[in-house]
Order: C-alpha cells, then sequence, then structure tokens
C-alpha cells in the first residue's frame, strides 16, 4: 500500500483549505485520519470525497443537517443510506412544487383582482370564518392566528363579533395559504403581504418566489454534483462480499 495523502493533498483535491479539512475532521464529517510515525496526518481518497460530498450537501439541505447526514451515511446499510440521500431529492422536489402552486395561486389571484371592479363586492361574496377555514382545508384557529399576526384582517359584524371575510380578506387568505404551503415563515409571508399594499407589489412578490425557486434549484444542482462522491461514500461501509 502506497503512502496515504497529506492534508495539504486533501486540501487541494477537495477545494477547501488546510485549516478547514481539519476543522471538519474534527466535526466528524470525515473519519479521522491515521497518523505516520511521525506524527503526520494521513488520509485516503476516500477523505476527498466525502469532502466534496459534504460540500454538495451542504449546498443542498445546510452544513448541520449535512454533518448529521455524512456520519449516518458512514455507517448505515446501503438500502438506509440511499433512502436518506433520496429522501433529500424528494424535499427539494416538494419545495419547487409548493413555490410554483403559490406562484399559480399569486396570479390566479392576481387575475381575480384585475377582473373585480371595486364596487363588485356583494353580501353574498363573504364567508364566516368556518365557511373560509373549510373552503382553505384550515383550522379556524389557524385563521384567528393569521389576524393576530396582520396577515388576513377580517371585517367584525353583529354584538358576539362574528368574523366576516369579504373579498379582499378571501384573497389575502388564499394567498397567506399558499405562501405557508411553500414553506415560508411568518415573517416572510408579511413581507409578502407587505408588499401586496405597495405600489409594484405583485411584481415584487413574483420576484419574491422567482428567487425562491432559483435557491432551490441551485440546492438541487449541488445534490446532484455530489452524487458520485456520495456514492463513494455509502459503498464504503459495506464489507466484502460473502462466500459461500
Amino acid at each position: 500500500m502506497g503512502e496515504g495523502l497529506r492534508t495539504v493533498d486533501v486540501a487541494r483535491d477537495s477545494g477547501y483549505s488546510v485549516q478547514q479539512v481539519r476543522d471538519l475532521e474534527r466535526l466528524g464529517v470525515i473519519p479521522p485520519a491515521t497518523r505516520s510515525d511521525n506524527g503526520y496526518r494521513s488520509y485516503t481518497p476516500l477523505h476527498v470525497q466525502a469532502l466534496r460530498a459534504y460540500r454538495g450537501l451542504a449546498g443542498a439541505v445546510g452544513a448541520v443537517e449535512a454533518r448529521r447526514l455524512l456520519q449516518e451515511l458512514r455507517t448505515a446499510p446501503v438500502a438506509e443510506a440511499a433512502a436518506a440521500i433520496g429522501a433529500v431529492h424528494v424535499r427539494l422536489a416538494r419545495e419547487r412544487d409548493e413555490a410554483l402552486r403559490a406562484q399559480q395561486a399569486l396570479r390566479a389571484i392576481e387575475g381575480e383582482t384585475g377582473a373585480e371592479g371595486a364596487d363588485s363586492e356583494r353580501e353574498g361574496d363573504a364567508m364566516t370564518i368556518t365557511e373560509l377555514a373549510g373552503a382553505l382545508n384550515l383550522r379556524t384557529s389557524t385563521l384567528r392566528f393569521w389576524e393576530e399576526e396582520g396577515l388576513v384582517t377580517p371585517e367584525r359584524v353583529t354584538s358576539l363579533r362574528a368574523r366576516r371575510y369579504g373579498l379582499a380578506a378571501i384573497r389575502a387568505a388564499r394567498i397567506v395559504a399558499a405562501l405557508r404551503a411553500a414553506g415560508y415563515g411568518v415573517p416572510a409571508v408579511r413581507e409578502v403581504m407587505d408588499s401586496l399594499h405597495r405600489l409594484g407589489g405583485p411584481e415584487e412578490t413574483r420576484r419574491i418566489l422567482s428567487r425562491r425557486l432559483d435557491g432551490i434549484a441551485a440546492r438541487s444542482v449541488a445534490l446532484l454534483r455530489a452524487g458520485a462522491d456520495l456514492a463513494a461514500v455509502v459503498t464504503s461501509a459495506e464489507g466484502p462480499p460473502a462466500t459461500t
């Protein structure tokens, strides 16, 4: 067996600095290097592949989850490791589908807004909180929470303070529902909703959704680039074939 790779060799081949290689070894991203008689670290090509796999995973799911996944992939049976990687692909595809649905919802709502005149609201167009929750497949408590957060503002009528949602509130609730389904947190949804009330708001909202789709695409490409290196990490855990 030939000599192992030095830290500087691993850094050069993986695209990380020497210090980053040492830090990632300490964090468990790669297995501990062996030590030569003179105390220097000695690595293998698998260490380089693990670092490149980490780069792709970190681009797809973030550094913290990438570290956890790599530690799992190095020891899990191949079937389980492959399933874990497949789950990341599925998650990214789901996020993309949800963002696309949010775009479609926004386009539909913008179309309704353009088609409806300022005086088109009629008494029959309004909904109670139960009716709106049912139409959006939500709990009524969710609509109340959105109201508390200033995302959807209903009208209130009767001495019992029953909620009544007019066309504007219904449209707002549909946008909020679409954005929440696309993975936006409340602060981000508030940013979108605020943009709808500013001049050029819908265009800004489209840009926000477009940036999200671009980000998902970049994460997907990072995961694809890591493919061969991830496969090497996964199969490295296999023992020698069973003999008969």
